[in-house]
């Protein structure tokens, strides 16, 4: 596969075309941003369900003997210890501790691997596990261009995709995986999603992805059912605290920074790339943390944006934000920002943002903004 200058294209360009979808290019791809509205968009994932094109990610299979021994050493998870069928969200970090990606992590059957990366990231994370591997009797293949992703998305997604197969949708823990049918295409059905709600997600050949589409459009037209776009899938995830890399996480950013440490695993065995700085920024964040990642709902109506300096009474710099948008299920403005700790703390009000030269009033929250009922 090469990455061409001009945006790429799913194979739903033409069907996003067709319902009038604004197309955007993102990380190289040409993409839906919105359909119509992106609020109603939004509100439809929290109160009924929506529908994603994400073909736009990179994946990866890695396979052989010792594949999971591979991505112990490659990755700051245990995937060796990961259950066939089941999926976990990991990173994987430069020697410096830096954060190349976040991923999710399928795995298959015992010595067989699904790496899914951001689209933005997808070569950067292939070339870095194919060169990780010299070592290891494990194959590392791009498979960017075998397959299609759709995701269904909201509390009625489990009913809407129940009525194109025959899978076990209800015994479908999350962050788990199997092979099945859906409108009669082969797929892998995952019980994943970046929205803060229930959902799957359609791993499929891409010259299926068109008639999937079409199955589950029909499936759903009577549960209020829409396509969605790459602009409320951003305050979706937004309102669920879910970090966005290039925001929320970065080549200069640990694990630790993002508050994410539970995801590294010091203690598995043989090491791994990035082991000896994550040890020591670990043992920083125990000490005293570094800006703690942490949320600010707006007293006011103005949206602070990336970038925007989060600062104190007198003016002195105190942190910044890193994702901001109106959230349609709080009615206010939100954010995600890194902040000095003495700032960080759930409660603490009047903590201000600067935006374009006036400084607004955000109070410090716990995220998510938002979590599902279950």
């Amino acid at each position: 596969m090469t990455d061409d200058i001009l945006s790429r294209t799913t194979a739903l360009d033409a069907t996003h075309r067709a319902l009038g979808a604004t197309m955007t290019d993102f990380a190289g791809w040409s993409m839906p941003l919105r359909y119509g509205s992106e609020r109603a968009e939004h509100v439809a994932v929290r109160t009924a369900a929506g529908l994603f094109d994400l073909s736009h990610m990179g994946e990866v299979t890695v396979s052989g003997p010792e594949a999971g021994a591979f991505l112990d050493h490659a990755l700051v998870g245990h995937l060796s210890a990961l259950a066939v069928g089941r999926a976990r969200y990991t990173m994987i970090c430069d020697a410096a501790g830096g954060i190349l990606d976040d991923l999710i992590v399928y795995r298959l059957a015992e010595d067989r691997y699904l790496v899914v990366a951001n689209a933005a990231n997808a070569a950067a994370v292939l070339a870095a596990l194919t060169a990780r591997a010299a070592d290891f009797d494990a194959d590392v293949r791009d498979d960017r261009d075998a397959y299609a992703l759709i995701a269904v998305q909201g509390p009625r997604a489990p009913e809407i995709l129940g009525r194109l197969t025959d899978a076990d949708l209800a015994g479908l823990r999350y962050y788990a995986g199997l092979p099945g049918t859906v409108a009669d295409r082969p797929v892998m059905i995952a019980r994943t999603g970046y929205t803060g709600e229930d959902g799957f997600e359609l791993f499929c050949d891409p010259a299926d992805a068109p008639a999937l589409w079409a199955a589950l459009t029909e499936a759903g037209r009577d549960d209020g059912l829409v396509p969605c776009g790459l602009a409320c899938r951003d305050t979706l995830r937004l309102e669920a605290g879910m970090p966005l890399y290039g925001h929320e996480l970065s080549l200069a950013t640990t694990p630790y920074d993002a508050g994410l440490g539970r995801v590294v695993k010091l203690a598995k065995p043989g090491g791994f790339v990035g082991r000896a700085a994550l040890a020591a920024a670990a043992e920083r964040a125990a000490e005293r943390p570094p800006r703690v990642l942490t949320g600010l709902v707006a007293r006011g109506r103005r949206v602070p944006r990336a970038g925007f300096a989060v600062v104190d009474a007198d003016g002195a710099v105190v942190g910044e934000v890193t994702s901001g948008a109106p959230s349609p299920t709080l009615g206010r403005p939100i954010a995600m920002a890194y902040v000095d700790p003495a700032y960080a703390a759930p409660g603490t009000e009047g903590v201000l943002v600067d935006v374009r030269g006036t400084h607004e009033s955000y109070d410090v929250v716990a995220l998510p903004f938002y979590q599902r009922r279950k």
